[in-house]
């Protein structure tokens, strides 16, 4: 199991967010995100948005903390990368 998530520097609302993903299967990633806490509804395509606040708690169950290119190429290097089409705009 391979869990990433890139430091939270994404600004959105007020808060601070990064992006959680799985390089294994979009399963694993459902099931370390509900474990956090994470709901379904923050889930876009291939990776969760989570707020910092829940930064600290995903490196402590076992998320790598890796740089925002690095969980494009490793998504991608699983076949899990998801490009909307323009049609899903």
């Amino acid at each position: 199991m391979v869990l990433l998530i890139d430091p939270p520097l994404v600004p959105w609302r007020g808060r601070m967010w990064s992006h959680l993903v799985s390089d294994l299967s979009l399963e694993e990633l459902h099931l370390f995100a509900a474990g956090l806490g994470v709901p379904r509804r923050a889930f876009s395509n291939d990776h969760y948005d989570v707020p910092s606040e829940v930064f600290d708690l995903a490196v402590e169950a076992g998320a790598h903390v890796v740089r925002s290119r690095v969980i494009v190429q490793r998504l991608s290097a699983a076949g899990l990368r998801h490009r909307p089409h323009l049609l899903d705009c």
